[in-house]
């Protein structure tokens, strides 16, 4: 089956009441622009495609939006797209649905984590990561990741030093948030094999899996390191691939029974239940049409990757990192000598763009920003052309 969309097609998102396009100011401390380019968060630009929209107006057809049950339909949808997609077996009752990734991500530490004990992840990472263990009042391990050949990579030898013994946790952002890379198998089992000698219990964020760019492909950590499922969480989530993250749903797939009975306690202590749309949506997206849409999807952010990449790397002291996956690209400024504040005067007022700063994705991030390509090609090509101006008097 293959998808035909018009991903060139821009719509007003203003309209539409985007945080993406709406929260600029509010969000990052830049004034209100018509000319602005939003380029932050991690919410693409394209319209729902027909089947989910579809499954929407059958729900308001049927006119019932009252309480629900029988989730099997969700269930199974799950585990026919890890099994298609991913080469990953998995049974229907290790699911557990949530209100977003965010939301497990904080009950995860909530469960298996103590008030002051350790959380380690990598950095640069996610800012919620950090955002999460210190809301609930845990304490954060930044272990640093390595820049080698225009990427980020492990450096477990570096990471010996800076555990503390405190920590419970390891937080892992597969694929990687904002670096845009895909772990190989060698490098999950390497770090399986750090959370086994330190007693880390592993909990992989991998809601970026489906957003895979052309000869790498995603790994579920389940599926490289079987020996280590009494010690796993996976999280994922259809709302990054299918742009559907206004719908707030997550799904937690731990295949330990005892892991899985502590989380879904933590779940129903909090009164949480599934959110219908989610429900519905995560449904029609996981099916034949979803993954023909997710492979022309794919192919269109592969084209923009290339078209921002290489505009990039033709600006002196700049430096985008080659996209792997996820639709973020990561442009490191460290070599135009200057200060992070002077870097984003210029990216922010000069070339107008919005992008994430880098210094809320932790250590090693501060020189650095995350541009949002999961937009039209016009937008990409256009921030390329104003990034080159804003920087000219480095040529």
């Amino acid at each position: 089956m293959t998808f035909t969309q018009d991903f060139n097609q821009s719509f007003d998102r203003v309209a539409t009441r985007s945080s993406k396009w709406t929260l600029v100011e509010e969000a990052l401390g830049i004034k209100p622009d018509p000319d602005m380019l939003p380029m932050w968060v991690a919410d693409m630009d394209f319209k729902a495609p027909d089947f989910l929209t579809d499954a929407i107006r059958d729900v308001a057809n049927a006119g019932d939006l009252g309480y629900f049950a029988h989730l099997d339909s969700f269930r199974d949808a799950i585990q026919w797209w890890m099994k298609t997609r991913h080469n990953w077996g998995i049974e229907t009752n290790w699911i557990t649905p949530t209100a977003s990734l965010g939301n497990a991500i904080a009950f995860a530490i909530q469960t298996w984590t103590a008030p002051g004990e350790g959380v380690a992840f990598m950095t640069p990472v996610y800012h919620e990561f950090s955002l999460k263990v210190l809301k609930n009042g845990r304490t954060p391990t930044q272990l640093p990741l390595a820049v080698t050949n225009g990427h980020f990579a492990l450096d477990i030898d570096a990471w010996e030093a800076c555990l503390t013994g405190n920590e419970r946790m390891f937080l892992l952002c597969s694929p990687h948030n904002p670096g845009g890379r895909v772990w190989t198998r060698e490098e999950l089992q390497s770090i399986v094999a750090f959370c086994a000698r330190h007693d880390l219990l592993l909990v992989s964020d991998e809601v970026h899996h489906d957003l895979i760019m052309p000869g790498f492909a995603h790994h579920p950590t389940a599926v490289v390191a079987p020996e280590a499922l009494d010690r796993m969480i996976i999280m994922t989530s259809a709302s990054k691939t299918f742009s559907i993250a206004g719908t707030r749903l997550g799904c937690v797939i731990i295949p330990d029974d005892t892991l899985r009975k502590e989380f879904q306690t933590t779940v129903r202590n909090a009164d949480l239940a599934p959110n219908l749309f989610g429900v519905v949506l995560t449904r029609a997206a996981y099916s034949p049409q979803g993954a023909a849409w997710v492979d022309a999807l794919n192919a269109y952010l592969w084209e923009n990757a290339k078209a921002f990449t290489d505009a990039v790397n033709d600006i002196k002291g700049l430096t985008a990192f080659h996209l792997e996956g996820t639709y973020l690209a990561w442009v490191d400024f460290s070599n135009t000598g200057m200060e992070t504040s002077e870097i984003w005067r210029r990216v922010t007022e000069t070339a107008k763009i919005a992008p994430s700063p880098g210094t809320p994705f932790g250590t090693g991030g501060a020189l650095g920003l995350r541009f949002n390509l999961g937009t039209q090609r016009s937008v990409v090509i256009e921030a390329t052309e104003r990034l080159a101006l804003a920087f000219s008097d480095l040529q």
